[in-house]
């Protein structure tokens, strides 16, 4: 074995970057096959495309329970109760598992449940109770089943949903499809026609730069004073905190971990009233 003299020599060399390769190699090399080995046991137990579904690590559940306690009235404590709440909810669980083995579309969601980054949307609804809930976007219909789930457990407001696909929202029905204002159609158009104050906007559709900053746009006018404005894709586009800067808001980004999963996380990117 080389002694501590001989390694410190080599290190102040120049030899020092090929006698390095090895070691480098080594950590390259666990870090890949992880996440190979993930990716395969995805391939093969997954039916998913889109939309990948997954669960946090717990730092990151903590994480996000201090984030909602940034950008809510409520503390860490509340918000750690809302995200073990919808964690522990077996009827929505069920209701989703359900609708996935068996409603119109059950080839293209996994019949095991993971919400991800959704139970900080659902942490958010339950801490402000929003009247009117607006996402654009709803594709399968498992990010608005968490919202209807947290209004319905509120006792007040409702969720409105739009999609261009007349085919979204498989995972929708009774007795969360009562608290859904489910639409289809071209967001900019709902938002434009849209004559409520907006409480919760979240945009979760096309994820362009410009579709994202025309939705921005469009429902500004409509927002409440207190009103929350999120982006599904913020860890992709600065749209959202450019919008916040120009309209007075504070933005904060919440960083997904995956457990488990090959996929590395997306986020939540809220503007809040300054």
């Amino acid at each position: 074995m080389p002694s501590r003299e001989f390694k410190d020599r080599i290190k102040g060399s120049r030899a020092a970057p090929v006698a390095a390769l090895p070691l480098r190699g080594r950590l390259v090399g666990r870090h890949v096959g992880r996440q190979v080995k993930e990716a395969a046991r995805w391939i093969v137990r997954s039916r998913e495309h889109e939309n990948f579904t997954y669960d946090l690590t717990p730092r990151n559940l903590e994480h996000l329970a201090w984030f909602v306690a940034a950008v809510t009235p409520c503390t860490v404590t509340e918000a750690r109760g809302y995200i073990a709440e919808i964690e522990g909810d077996a009827q929505l669980r069920r209701h989703a598992q359900a609708r996935a083995r068996s409603g119109p579309q059950p080839g293209l969601s996994d019949v095991s449940i993971r919400y991800g980054r959704r139970v900080g949307w659902y942490a958010m609804v339950r801490a402000t109770r929003p009247n009117v809930v607006v996402e654009t976007g709803t594709d399968k219909g498992l990010g608005t089943l968490v919202l209807a789930a947290a209004v319905r457990r509120n006792g007040v407001g409702r969720v409105v949903t739009v999609d261009v696909d007349s085919a979204a929202g498989h995972l929708i029905a009774e007795p969360y499809a009562g608290f859904i204002d489910q639409r289809i159609g071209d967001s900019l158009d709902l938002l434009t026609g849209f004559g409520e104050p907006v409480d919760l906007f979240l945009h979760d559709s096309l994820h362009t730069p410009e579709h994202e900053a025309a939705e921005f746009a469009a429902v500004a006018p409509l927002l409440s004073s207190d009103a929350l404005v999120l982006s599904d894709n913020a860890h992709v586009t600065s749209e959202l905190a450019s919008w916040a800067e120009a309209t007075g808001r504070r933005f904060l980004f919440f960083d997904e971990r995956p457990a488990g999963h090959w996929y590395p996380g997306a986020g939540i990117g809220v503007a809040v009233s300054s």
